[in-house]
């Protein structure tokens, strides 16, 4: 295929087939596109439609999200995890109003040099909003040129990723750039998927060498594979009669940063310690069922324990970072998905503690 083909080719079959009613395709701005592309990062499109709703409906421009408190932004994006992601939003927000006039900035160059940006999506801002040509390369538009090229390598390795930017750079069109980079990001997400791509409904099919040598099952590459090591914690969770929960605020960087969890031990045998701390007198312990989590890069294995605790007259948290919380007038705070599922699972449906 002729690559001044391939744009237009994709073009026409997105105007016939392609998805027109996802919530982020209306009113388009510069704030709802990176919204929106931002959560699809690691993320589903299905899983990502009820956040989006509820984080614009709470935030619906860049200004509002920039004066909204840290705890308000973690807490629309508890469950979305890779929480960076909502840290790094606030932070260009605030930038963006500080040294743009709340206005974004009509340059993917310069886009992609704020917080959590990079490359492909200030190319998704700068050409869905703004109309501008700019190439892109998510995960879906990755594995399409991938294919379309036969890359022989793990597309994440750095020479590779140089070889598709230059793919995505040849072939991204001077109109309709709106349309193609859309096309694009569809045609992984509906045609050429991780399994079982649709090569028979694909409008570049001919100038695919994949599925000219029969290999668009065996690519792309995929990454290297590499054993995960484990790390083991105790999370007591410390429950007054009322039926809160004590809860400390994480640092503002690595793992959940700046969320709200329950305290870490290395094991139970430091529950004393963490009771004389807070002036807390134990009235009754159990083990409770293991839960695990796994990030990008180790497990998690959680081994919690319910701690029934009465709090001494003189019991004061002294620390900002520490909070009695109630899960029956819950606060609007940022939690990693594995503590909300643990205080749920062991506060709520077992009805420990009577609310207040």
């Amino acid at each position: 295929m002729n690559p001044d083909a391939f744009a237009p080719a994709v073009v026409a079959w997105y105007q016939k087939h392609g998805r027109k009613d996802l919530p982020w395709q209306h009113d388009v701005n510069p704030y709802r596109v990176w919204v929106s592309e931002i959560m699809l990062q690691q993320t589903q499109v299905t899983t990502v439609l009820d956040y989006f709703a509820r984080f614009i409906q709470a935030l619906p421009d860049v200004q509002a999200l920039a004066a909204a408190p840290l705890d308000e932004v973690l807490h629309l994006w508890t469950g979305l995890g890779y929480y960076t992601r909502a840290r790094n939003l606030h932070k260009t927000a605030q930038y963006i109003c500080t040294n743009y006039h709340g206005e974004f900035p009509r340059s993917a160059e310069i886009l992609a040099t704020l917080p959590g940006i990079g490359l492909s999506t200030a190319g998704a801002i700068a050409s869905l909003s703004m109309g501008l040509r700019a190439p892109i390369l998510d995960g879906n538009v990755k594995r399409v040129l991938a294919r379309y090229s036969a890359l022989k390598s793990y597309p994440g390795s750095s020479q590779a990723s140089k070889q598709l930017w230059q793919l995505a750079e040849r072939l991204t069109p001077q109109q309709d750039v709106a349309q193609y980079t859309q096309a694009m990001m569809d045609l992984g997400a509906t045609l050429c998927t991780r399994k079982q791509p649709a090569c028979s409904r694909c409008p570049v099919q001919k100038g695919c060498l994949a599925y000219q040598t029969e290999q668009q099952h065996l690519l792309p590459i995929a990454r290297p594979r590499k054993v995960m090591p484990e790390k083991r914690i105790s999370m007591p969770l410390l429950i007054e009669p009322s039926g809160s929960v004590l809860l400390y605020q994480r640092p503002a960087t690595g793992l959940w940063g700046g969320l709200w969890s329950l305290p870490e031990l290395d094991n139970i045998a430091q529950l004393d310690s963490l009771l004389q701390q807070h002036q807390l007198t134990l009235e009754q312990q159990q083990l409770l069922t293991g839960l695990r989590h796994t990030f990008s890069h180790f497990h998690l294995e959680i081994e919690p324990w319910l701690v029934h605790v009465k709090r001494s007259t003189a019991s004061v948290i002294a620390e900002n970072n520490w909070l009695w919380y109630n899960p029956y007038n819950p606060l609007r705070l940022g939690l990693a998905a594995p503590i909300k599922e643990l205080i749920e699972r062991t506060l709520i449906q077992s009805h420990a503690g009577d609310p207040q």
